[in-house]
């Protein structure tokens, strides 16, 4: 069976502002050194997905540039820009279909385009063990990232205690999904041992998919039915361009996820973090001896575990403490460390006062 890896790229990056932008979001940013975290991604899968047989949603206003900086094994003609975002399931559900219209059924594994893997060996073996369960039973894979610590940036996922199947790699039903919980419940999540944190990566065929949007929103599935015939085609940005606003704004947990069972999930243990936000940057850069992250020309004075972002101006400090200071040829952020979470509502608050240049 034909495998597709499909990765969503269209979001803002709102928890990375000001560096990330609605133009320019961070998955089109290289923060580790290697390579723009989207191409971070698409390498990583080499070896279990054809790197060529990558399928890219986009927003309308990032896809000129993407096409510009993506890896050269993919075709632009497999980018699928979406002129507004209706969340994760509308972006899903375009790909399923231009996937099976233009393949047949196939093995679709879904990707974000903003993860920092560290151990690519592991995370590949976990993956090809995730496909063949998607190929033997049918049902919605998912990988659950085993926690370190009770983070509450995260999704989680919380497993049946009892393996599901006798297979080397224990599969487990899944109980249920939870949002981002205070400390307090993260804490007792990571205690009973039955919860994982939820990486957004998943792993079904094509048909199944399908099917599960015809059950459980069947709305969007037939507002979206009439696009399969241009897919493509001349036609396609023009059908996608009307249909699109059309469509609900769903996320495919909600929408499909939460409500079905028939989801199952394999424990993952390779280095994984969401870069998410600014204080996820410990992940890809170890801290110095004060406790800082620093990517800045900077000279501090007793200034300890804070992160230190900048461009050009030199940036300097004194007494300070848990800060985040990211500096950018025309903004500047400062912004308490536990309170990293909280940028994506600053960059809300940037387009009430009409101040949209800065988003």
């Amino acid at each position: 069976m034909n495998r597709f890896a499909t990765i969503l790229a269209g979001g803002g990056g709102t928890r990375f502002w000001p560096l990330s932008r609605q133009d320019l979001p961070k998955q089109l940013l290289n923060i580790s050194g290697n390579d723009i975290m989207l191409n971070d991604t698409i390498q990583r899968f080499d070896g279990v997905i054809p790197m060529e047989n990558t399928i890219i949603v986009t927003h309308r206003s990032q896809a000129t540039l993407l096409e510009s900086i993506m890896h050269t094994s993919v075709q632009a003609s497999n980018i699928l820009v979406e002129p507004v975002s209706k969340n994760t399931a509308a972006s899903i559900l375009l790909a399923a279909l231009y996937i099976e219209k233009n393949h047949g059924e196939s093995l679709m594994i879904v990707f974000p385009s903003d993860h920092h893997i560290t151990q690519e060996e592991k995370f590949r073996t976990k993956l090809e063990e995730a496909c063949q369960i998607a190929i033997e039973t049918d049902k919605i894979v998912t990988i659950g990232i085993k926690p370190t610590f009770a983070a509450t940036g995260y999704g989680y996922i919380s497993c049946k205690s009892e393996p599901l199947m006798n297979t080397p790699c224990p599969v487990y039903e899944v109980a249920e999904f939870v949002e981002k919980p205070t400390f307090v419940k993260a804490k007792s999540y990571l205690e009973t041992g039955h919860y994982l944190w939820n990486s957004g990566m998943f792993i079904w065929k094509t048909s199944t998919i399908i099917d599960n949007f015809k059950r459980f929103l069947p709305r969007l599935y037939k507002t979206m039915l009439p696009l399969i015939a241009y897919l493509g085609t001349d036609q396609e940005e023009e059908m996608i361009n009307q249909i699109y606003p059309l469509l609900q704004n769903i996320s495919i947990d909600y929408g499909i996820l939460e409500r079905c069972d028939e989801v199952v999930v394999l424990e993952g243990d390779f280095g994984w973090n969401d870069i998410g936000s600014w204080d996820a940057l410990g992940a890809i850069f170890p801290p110095d001896d004060e406790g800082n992250i620093v990517k800045a020309n900077y000279v501090g004075i007793d200034t300890r575990n804070s992160i230190i972002y900048g461009e050009k101006r030199l940036i300097t400090t004194i007494g300070l403490d848990h800060l985040i200071i990211a500096d950018t040829e025309d903004a500047l952020l400062i912004c308490a460390k536990d309170r990293a979470q909280d940028i994506k509502d600053m960059v809300i608050m940037l387009k009430e006062k009409g101040l949209q240049e800065y988003t």
